[in-house]
């Protein structure tokens, strides 16, 4: 059997496939004389339940890797699989029903201004055929409930402070149980206290589910939350662990 490199792939051995595991994945913007190389040969296993912060500072391709993993464009270079679906060369279709599979949640949160904090979070399980023959007004209530807004469930989101609205943009991710949560800065908008009560709970609600998170942020209050930090520079991923921690501090 081939020798794994390292300690949390030996946590996990191979009774578990990975639910995100990129090879020599490469990426680039812009074409011709203009074609800039933003990621750099990387190899990364993320695996079911895992809660990783990937930090680093702008421009270090963060962002873009992430939009990556999440179906938002598919990957050029490499490899890149996410449950299971290469992504390189994926059509509209295979990114179309990837996407369906996992939550977002983005630093502005990214409401509609002109629905209530319910229809905001029931719009999520819309987009689900299977959730259609229940009742998905419950469904968006109790989900606001798990994340203290049952009492604000017809409040727009303009009524909301702005922790409040990052936990419907929560409930809105988790709603359809994807296995897999990806976060884009989504505490910089947010005070220390309600910061830190956004990702507590998303580590939470996550657990209880058994879904994946990976969070991209620069808030260095947070990273204790994470199983594992994953650290990039300049679009190349310089150290994968807790150790990463000491790189950010």
């Amino acid at each position: 059997m081939k020798q794994l490199t390292s300690s949390h792939q030996q946590i996990h051995l191979v009774t578990n496939q990975p639910v995100i595991s990129a090879r020599n994945l490469n990426h680039y913007f812009g074409g011709g004389a203009l074609r800039k190389q933003v990621l750099f040969d990387i190899n990364l296993d993320i695996y079911s339940g895992d809660i990783v912060i990937m930090t680093g500072p702008s421009g270090s391709g963060k962002t873009t890797l992430l939009t990556l993993m999440g179906g938002l464009r598919s990957a050029q270079e490499g490899s890149l699989k996410i449950l299971e679906q290469e992504m390189c060369g994926a059509n509209k279709k295979q990114l179309r029903d990837i996407r369906r599979q996992i939550g977002y949640i983005f630093q502005a949160h990214n409401l509609m201004t002109f629905l209530t904090a319910r229809e905001n979070v029931r719009m999520s399980l819309e987009l689900h055929d299977e959730f259609l023959d229940q009742d998905i007004d419950a469904k968006a209530v109790a989900m606001l409930e798990s994340v203290g807004l049952g009492n604000r469930a017809d409040y727009y989101p303009e009524s909301l402070s702005g922790g409040q609205k990052q936990r419907v943009a929560i409930a809105r991710a988790l709603i359809s149980q994807p296995k897999i949560v990806l976060a884009d800065e989504p505490t910089a908008a947010l005070d220390k206290k309600s910061g830190r009560d956004v990702v507590e709970l998303m580590q939470k609600l996550a657990k209880e589910r058994g879904c994946t998170i990976l969070l991209v942020t620069h808030d260095n209050r947070i990273l204790d939350i994470a199983d594992r930090i994953i650290y990039m520079e300049d679009g190349h991923l310089i150290s994968d662990g807790i150790d990463a921690a000491a790189k950010v501090g």
